[in-house]
């Protein structure tokens, strides 16, 4: 074969044999397409979310918008078929008749003192007795911490009877000192829940200012209750809402008009108006009750949101 029959042709790059197209990263699929569906998948779960979250606020809100309508209504426009979210006419009569209908200023100002007093002196020293159990060095500390969340499993009815055997014998029946004396000494939930807290600060920050002199309490102030204020406003307003919904302790002690709390003037009116089908009147005075337990969320909202941040984060 003669040199003029050969044929040369340039060497190939091994990249053109496969089509542009078809070209991938050493990370898989093409980057552009994964980020348009990533950022797709998550509007879609935004979404979703919203959604429920809606409903969810829907429903739970239904009942309180429903209550506030009701209150505003008129003897008959409370059994109006189909029901109307919308009084028409709107009576504002209904509220300033709760004022004289019976002793509602009286029951706010006695669940105001029972309430605000429980869970403000109650709050202090479940503090210090979360910081004793968590931070603090003495003997047998965890048997009494186990002794004390062994109260747990005692069913208040239980000790219903002894209690009030005590509480009579001192001449405290009828009077609001059996419901604010048993809670100053503090709560064991909110007790055992700012020790898990506490247990999640370090020990040698406690050590540390007590090789600097400072005492307990001093550590307490200075140290431990900036860090506890977000739980312990998250427990508080639980507290506070348990106590001023209380019912049943009420009724137990309290049998003057004079001394009764919110819950039991409530219960009279429901027992007094109902039969006279006043439901714009029970729905007022209701709905009155459920201001402080909304004032006090509003206030300690901040410290709430916090308290669950803090807790997202450690866990």
């Amino acid at each position: 074969m003669s040199a003029q029959n050969v044929i040369t042709t340039p060497p190939l790059d091994p990249t053109d044999a496969i089509p542009a197209p078809a070209r991938r990263g050493p990370s898989g699929p093409p980057r552009g397409n994964g980020q348009r569906s990533a950022k797709s998948s998550l509007k879609l779960g935004n979404v979703i979310t919203t959604l429920i979250l809606s409903v969810g606020a829907v429903i739970m809100i239904a009942p309180l918008a429903w209550t506030f309508s009701t209150s505003l209504k008129t003897k008959d426009g409370v059994f109006e078929l189909p029901p109307q979210w919308i009084p028409d006419p709107f009576v504002w009569e209904n509220y300033a008749r709760i004022w004289t209908a019976g002793p509602l200023l009286t029951g706010i100002q006695n669940s105001l003192i029972v309430a605000c007093s429980v869970t403000i002196i109650g709050s202090l020293t479940s503090a210090l007795a979360a910081f004793a159990f968590a931070k603090m060095r003495m003997p047998f500390k965890n048997v009494l911490f186990l002794g004390l969340l062994s109260g747990l499993m005692i069913p208040f009815p239980t000790l219903m009877i002894p209690q009030f055997t005590i509480f009579a014998s001192i001449g405290w029946v009828d009077t609001l000192l059996p419901l604010i004396v048993p809670g100053l000494f503090g709560n064991i939930i909110m007790i055992f829940f700012l020790r898990q807290f506490l247990n999640s600060i370090p020990d040698s920050i406690v050590e540390a200012a007590r090789i600097d002199g400072a005492s307990y309490l001093q550590i307490f102030w200075t140290l431990i209750m900036p860090a506890i204020r977000p739980a312990l406003a998250a427990q508080f307003i639980l507290w506070f809402m348990a106590v001023w919904n209380d019912y049943l302790a009420p009724i137990i002690y309290l049998n003057s008009p004079g001394t009764q709390t919110l819950q039991l003037v409530i219960a009279n009116f429901n027992a007094q108006y109902a039969i006279q089908t006043d439901y714009p009147l029970i729905m007022a005075a209701s709905f009155i009750a459920l201001l402080p337990v909304l004032i006090v969320f509003i206030v300690f909202q901040r410290q709430i949101i916090e308290s669950i941040a803090l807790s997202g984060s450690k866990g």
